[in-house]
């Protein structure tokens, strides 16, 4: 029995996750290092676990509204008016989702139409293409680059823009390459969206891991820019609740409200434990917050540092818990450069043209693992590379 004959084309035509392959190796394999999978290996911290216990001794385990727990709705909107100085009705303009990639999917969904082009700025996180694709949307990239520190570029977004440009996707904190936007990049950037009529899918899940003096700075914020942008966010990385599977999305009611239906038909609500731990989480978890940060930026320093001592140039990250070093002199490509790394050295990182193929030339190697498997997984790096340079007569 054919069963492509039965299957949506879209989702036939769309190519598995870049980023899973080099794990379905590592799990065949021992004494494997994985620097790959972006998921923190922070316990979520115990207050916010114990409010979740709670709710289940307490018999909490009935559906919430559609749109999410009223109370964690408010507690939404205050924690972006107090970290972002952005004010958003609970009412109407928020909308708890199960993670983040929940509230992704919905947006796209309800914005694009067949032959709608949306831009997406590249390096850039693997799901956004596949989404637009399966909604017949055409997946337009904006390449960034390394001498611009992976920022997108008011002119390059301008060259861009056609007559069938709908929706940008502006991803910062960056994953794979830690890039953060500034304030005048972002002004720029919402100069050429408002002359254009477009609107913005500004993904944030990572703004509150940024570093140095540097803080994350939403596009909404903008002048002009909170009526086009809808806001993707939610509590995995900066809480460390990765299984909890909570996010929201902020933005115009009219949007929330076609957003909140297609969730009520799709998936009714999130998961209410979930939900009472997270209005715990953005009551009390800042402090929470500054210690995972502290503990970051301490793995973030070694990383790029390690990198740069092994030959290997390595862009230093200002956001997310990614570094993107350029692996180009080893005069391998990126998937022949993993691929012999995990066969060779047992560790798996990921290649860089999973996020786009601008990515060719870099690798992507997630920080957010203990510090000790950092070293061991650097150690083994340098080796390979040493070995690299032995083999080649250098």
């Amino acid at each position: 029995m054919n069963y492509d004959n039965y299957l949506n084309p879209a989702i036939l035509d769309v190519k598995p996750s870049g980023i899973r392959k080099f794990f379905s190796i590592a799990e065949e394999m021992e004494d494997v290092i994985s620097l790959g999978v972006g998921e923190p290996d922070f316990l979520t911290p115990w207050h916010i676990r114990q409010v979740g216990i709670d709710s289940l001794e307490n018999g909490s385990t009935r559906y919430t509204a559609n749109s999410g727990l009223s109370e964690l709705r408010e507690e939404i909107s205050s924690f972006y008016t107090r970290h972002h100085l952005i004010k958003y009705n609970p009412e109407a303009e928020v909308l708890v989702t199960v993670g983040g990639s929940e509230a992704i999917d919905m947006c796209i969904r309800c914005l694009v139409n067949p032959d709608d082009e949306v831009l997406i700025v590249e390096p850039s996180f693997v799901c956004y293409k596949p989404i637009v694709e399966i909604c017949g949307g055409k997946a337009v990239p904006v390449v960034t680059k390394r001498e611009n520190n992976f920022r997108l570029r008011a002119d390059d977004l301008e060259n861009a823009v056609t007559d069938k440009t709908k929706l940008l996707i502006l991803p910062y904190p960056n994953n794979p390459t830690g890039a953060v936007m500034r304030k005048e990049d972002l002004e720029a950037v919402a100069r050429v969206v408002i002359e254009k009529d477009l609107l913005v899918l500004s993904d944030e899940i990572y703004s509150e891991l940024t570093f140095g003096s540097q803080e994350h700075m939403s596009i909404a914020s903008v002048n002009g820019m909170k009526e086009r942008t809808v806001v993707i966010n939610g509590f995995s990385k900066t809480y460390s609740m990765t299984g909890w599977r909570l996010g929201y999305a902020l933005g115009p009611a009219p949007i929330i409200k076609q957003m909140t239906k297609l969730h009520q038909f799709a998936i009714m609500s999130a998961p209410t434990t979930s939900q009472y731990a997270a209005i715990e989480a953005l009551r009390n978890g800042d402090d929470d917050i500054s210690k995972m940060k502290s503990e970051y930026d301490m793995r973030r320093r070694y990383t790029v540092n390690a990198f740069r001592e092994i030959g290997l140039d390595c862009f230093e990250p200002e956001g997310a818990f990614y570094a993107f070093p350029c692996i180009k002199s080893t005069g391998l490509s990126s998937e022949e450069f993993c691929e012999r790394l995990i066969m060779s050295k047992h560790v798996a990182v990921v290649p860089g043209n999973a996020f786009g193929e601008c990515g060719e030339g870099f690798i992507r190697v997630s920080y957010c693992y203990s510090i000790e498997n950092i070293k061991e997984a650097v150690r083994r790096i340098g080796e390979f590379v040493k070995e690299l340079g032995e083999n080649n007569g250098n």
